[in-house]
């Protein structure tokens, strides 16, 4: 059997050469990965991006009933109703910065916008948060079990916001509501910090939809209607259509910012989600979006999930800011057969671009808007709008 002889400086190249390949597979391998990769304890932090009346209490609610969830409703409100004189695009900086420091765990920030010595109570619709009608800040509801609004509200809310950041940091994952900003190009710097490990589900809505719902409580949109109109004086008649133009041409700039021509550090951290979607499928949806930001569906969740887009009805005017029980699949088409057919052409004039851009079929006539069995929903891939694996496998939703 011949014997082959390697001399040292070939055995130290063949060495060399040996590690040089691993540095580049290593290389080309997390090039090719969809994001970078976190150590398994690292936090993650989640941004629920959408506009006022497009199922996003909702949404919010799926995130904050998850017992390892830290949950607010839009902390940006504050900003808002602080510095209300001032447009959208003046705020947008105040609004970024303020979720840089909460999602931080660092609510020092709130005591520029709220009252002398502030506690749970002084922030924003602060019941609808689970986290804080639980331990360590409240004991009234065990971090597995499902919140109670009204029992929070009697029982809670008296810590100060020193106990808030205690909560907040003890959980893995930290959820915002928010529906104040119109692009993400000011999200960049939270989106380029590692310790951040941040993530975007965009909920967008068929705008017909989000019209009639936002007519059942116009008044309470008065104040954000300025801002977002950056405080010019427009026909009364007009508001609600120059309002509904801006949030369309703000989900067109977000979702094709983020699919289009991504940056790379935006690459795996964004997901778009239509309501409609998640109406007609929840569990799937909902499960989807969980294992998007690295949560676990759990039996409790999903029967929880499963009553409350299972009601029946579309929901009363005094419901509007409530999460009940209710048809989703039924909230979803009201819109159909409960909106004038000349709102609906001049929601769609306004609208055209987003509408064409995510899915929503328009209609021609007031007999087709009534056609219940015409689907205007246009059909899309799974996980169209995301750098998800492509087999993402779900649990058994029987």
């Amino acid at each position: 059997m011949p014997r082959y002889r390697v001399n040292c400086s070939t055995m130290m190249f063949l060495v060399i050469l040996q590690g040089a390949g691993v540095v580049l597979f290593f290389s080309w391998y997390t090039q090719l990965s969809p994001c970078d990769p976190q150590p398994s304890n690292a936090k993650v932090h989640v941004l629920l991006l959408s506009s006022w009346r497009s199922g996003s209490s909702f949404l919010g609610q799926v995130f904050s009933q998850h017992p390892s969830v830290f949950y607010l409703m839009e902390p940006t409100w504050h900003v808002w109703t602080k510095l209300q004189k001032n447009g959208a695009r003046a705020l947008r900086m105040a609004v970024r910065d303020l979720l840089r420091s909460v999602f931080q765990c660092d609510f020092s920030v709130m005591e520029s916008y709220l009252p002398d010595n502030p506690n749970v109570s002084s922030l924003f619709m602060w019941s609808h948060s689970r986290a804080l009608c639980s331990p360590p800040i409240c004991s009234l509801t065990p971090r597995n079990q499902f919140s109670n609004q009204t029992l929070c509200l009697e029982k809670c809310g008296a810590e100060g916001l020193q106990g808030v950041e205690q909560a907040c940091d003890s959980y893995s994952h930290v959820v915002y509501k928010d529906v104040r900003l119109f692009e993400l190009e000011s999200l960049y710097p939270l989106l380029q910090d590692s310790n951040l490990n941040l993530r975007i589900i965009h909920l967008v809505r068929d705008p017909r939809a989000v019209v009639r719902s936002r007519e059942e409580s116009a008044k309470a949109f008065m104040s954000d209607n300025a801002i977002v109109l950056e405080q010019k004086r427009i026909k009364e008649a007009e508001v609600q259509y120059q309002v509904m133009q801006e949030i369309c041409r703000s989900h067109v700039r977000i979702n094709e910012r983020a699919v289009l021509k991504p940056p790379p550090f935006l690459k795996g951290r964004y997901k778009l989600v239509r309501y409609e979607d998640m109406a007609r499928n929840p569990l799937e949806e909902i499960n989807a979006m969980y294992q998007f930001v690295g949560l676990e569906m759990t039996t409790e969740l999903a029967t929880w999930i499963y009553k409350v887009t299972h009601g029946k009805g579309k929901g009363s005017i005094k419901e509007a800011f409530k999460i009940t029980s209710r048809s989703a699949t039924n909230v979803s088409q009201a819109w159909r057969t409960m909106l004038p057919h000349s709102k609906v052409r001049r929601i769609q004039e306004v609208c055209k671009g987003a509408m064409s851009l995510l899915g929503y079929r328009t209609v021609n006539s007031e007999k087709e808007q009534k056609r219940l069995d015409i689907d205007l929903l246009v059909p899309r891939e799974p996980y169209q709008f995301s750098w998800l694996p492509d087999k993402t496998q779900h649990p058994n939703n029987n």
